[in-house]
Formats: structure tokens, C-alpha cells, sequence
């Protein structure tokens, strides 16, 4: 993690609740600019994390600074409204009593109204709803009220935006318009911005950096792509993407023996030769052999389009996911020839 000109700064922070710890150890720094997203499956401590910097919890320990003045530590506490945030919550949160226009200039303050009127204007017609203005939340659809929450955290121009599973509540075609529009913006006006979530498409749509965490800890902090390919441990290799460890027997330095055959690799492991591994395999890993291969038996097939997202029974009972074209359309109970086609491999020692 960056420490170039930090607009966030977390110093080895715990959480607790009810005397037991959710969040431990944690440390983090967020860039000026930066679109972070904390990653994570329910329980892992991640929206605590967000709650603690929005100034909601105070932590146990550590401390946490926003443009080096420290907001948070043990026994102090700068009070939300004081910290310079803009919050988007998953229920958007929204004045039901409020116009569009109303609810974007609540931040706004000791501002003239032309200076007002024309932060108003020129967010509105960001997020799309330049006739919208005078509606009220009521009458709006949820993807219209999470613009209209998104723009009214960004009106102030704070230091730092906080999102909690922003797009959680939308369907999928919109989410992804709407995080590209998002993402668009908040890159567009130099926003830091730190996103919760669960889902790993908005984390790896929206992210320059996302931070897995697990039990409390950021287990990995690392670009989208590194964390898909180069798995830290067994937990992000499994929570990230689709993928099964199978298990192998290192034969060189770069070499492995699998059921799917003998394969080289284009890194070199640090164990010794006869060590027991388990062989990350993901579905674009996995291709059909007209040829000499290994035969599988077609599970369960998920139809996305394009492709088919295929579960296929190896002869040791062993399950493997391949994805393949859609017009290679194959029933369940088929046999197909399949080949592991994968040069960069990652291992975990058992």
C-alpha cells in the first residue's frame, strides 16, 4: 500500500465488539485520487472498517488520520459532520421530504445560492438527471435515487468519499452502467473514494486497488488482475474468481504431476521436489482436446451467453469448472476429452 501523500491513513486499528476483536492489526493508506474497494465476505469486518473511519466506532486501538490530522484513537473521536466525508449508503438515505435539488445542496453551507444553484446544476447533469430536479425520491427508480446520493456525498467536495455496498440493491445491467458512470465521475472530479463490498465484480470493475479481508484482516491488498492471477493464500485464491485446487506432486523446481498430466510452469516454486501441492485451476484453464487429453463428465452447465460455464466430473470424482464457447453446447451426462492449458500456474503447499 501506497504512502505517497495519503488522504487516509489506518495505524494497526482494532475493532471490538462486546470484547471480542472483528477488526485487528489493520493498517491501510489511500492515495489523493485513489478508488479503493474493501472486498470481503459477510462478517469479515469490512464495513466496521468504514463505520470507524466515518467516525460512527471508535476503535480499541490504533489510530486513524484524514489529510494527516488524526480523527480517531482510543479515548478521542472527531465527530462525523467535523471529518469533511461524503457518505453513500446502500439504502441511499436520501430527505423523503426533500426535491432532488434539496437533498444534493443539504451539504452545501456558507455558500452564496448562485454558488449553490450551480454545484447543483452541473452534478445533476453528471449523474443524468438534469429534469429531475424538482421530483422527490418517491418518484424515483433506485438507480436514480443512488445518483442522486452519489452526487449529494460529492457536492461539498470532501476530502474523502465512503460508499457501503452502493449497487447492491440494483440489478446487474445497471449496476454496471452505473459503476462506470460512477467510476467515471469520481476519477473526473480527483475524488478518494473507499468502497465496501461483497461483490467482486464491483470491486474488480470499480477498484484501482481492493483489499481482501478475512476475519478482520486485510489478507491481500493488490491490483484486480493480481488478485485474480497471483492469490496471496488459499483464501483469496478461492474467494476470487472461479477456480478449483486440485491436487499435485512437484516434480522440478517448475514442474508439477497432475491427474490432467505433467505441466511446466513459467514460475519457479521454492519447495523441494516430491512436495505435495494443490494447483490452482480456473475455468479458462481448462480447454477441450480433440485428441489425446483426460475424460470428463459434464455435471452442471450454466448458460452466460457467449459461453457456458461447465462443472465436469474427472474419472477420480474430482470436480473442475471450464468455461468454453456457448455453440460447443454439450448435455449433462457427456463425456468430453479436456487438457489443463494453463503455463502460469499457482501452487500452495499442502
Amino acid at each position: 500500500m501506497s504512502t505517497i501523500n495519503p488522504v487516509l491513513s489506518i495505524k494497526q486499528m482494532e475493532c471490538r465488539y462486546d470484547g471480542l476483536p472483528v477488526v485487528h492489526a489493520l493498517n491501510m493508506n489511500v492515495t489523493q485520487g485513489s478508488l479503493v474497494c474493501l472486498l470481503g465476505p459477510s462478517g469479515c469486518g469490512k464495513t466496521t472498517v468504514l463505520r470507524t473511519i466515518a467516525g460512527f466506532v471508535e476503535p480499541t486501538s490504533g489510530s486513524i488520520e484524514i489529510n494527516n490530522e488524526v480523527v480517531s484513537k482510543p479515548g478521542y473521536s472527531l465527530a462525523p459532520e467535523k471529518r469533511k466525508l461524503g457518505m453513500v449508503f446502500q439504502d441511499h438515505a436520501l430527505f423523503p421530504h426533500f426535491t432532488v435539488e434539496q437533498n444534493i445542496a443539504a451539504g452545501l453551507t456558507a455558500i452564496s445560492n448562485a454558488e449553490k444553484n450551480r454545484i447543483v446544476g452541473e452534478l445533476l447533469e453528471r449523474v443524468g438527471l438534469e429534469k429531475m430536479g424538482s421530483r422527490y425520491p418517491h418518484e424515483l427508480s433506485g438507480g436514480q435515487q443512488q445518483r442522486v446520493a452519489i452526487a449529494r456525498a460529492l457536492a461539498p467536495n470532501p476530502s474523502l468519499v465512503l460508499m457501503d455496498e452502493p449497487f447492491s440493491n440494483l440489478d446487474l445491467d445497471l449496476r454496471e452502467r452505473l459503476g462506470n458512470e460512477v467510476k467515471d465521475l469520481l476519477h473526473d472530479r480527483g475524488a478518494t473514494c473507499v468502497i465496501v463490498t461483497h461483490d467482486q465484480y464491483d470491486a474488480f470493475s470499480l477498484g484501482d486497488l481492493v483489499g481482501v479481508m478475512n476475519d478482520g484482516e486485510i489478507v491481500q491488498w493488490d491490483t484486480p488482475y493480481n488478485l485474480y492471477h497471483e492469490p496471496s493464500c488459499r483464501f483469496v485464491a478461492e474467494f476470487v474468481g472461479d477456480g478449483v485446487l486440485i491436487p499435485a506432486n512437484l516434480k522440478s523446481h517448475d514442474t508439477v504431476e497432475t491427474e490432467l498430466g505433467t505441466h511446466v510452469s513459467d514460475k519457479v516454486w521454492p519447495y523441494a521436489p516430491g512436495t505435495a501441492l494443490d494447483i490452482l485451476v480456473r475455468p479458462d484453464d481448462i480447454a477441450r482436446s480433440d485428441d489425446t487429453g483426460y475424460s470428463a463428465t459434464v455435471r452442471r452447465k450454466a448458460f452466460k451467453g457467449a459461453q457456458i460455464l461447465y462443472t465436469l466430473r474427472l474419472a477420480s470424482g474430482r470436480d473442475v469448472l471450464a468455461l468454453m464457447p456457448s455453440h460447443d453446447n454439450f448435455s449433462l451426462g457427456e463425456t468430453l476429452t479436456i487438457r489443463l492449458e494453463a503455463d502460469h500456474l499457482v501452487a500452495f503447499q499442502k
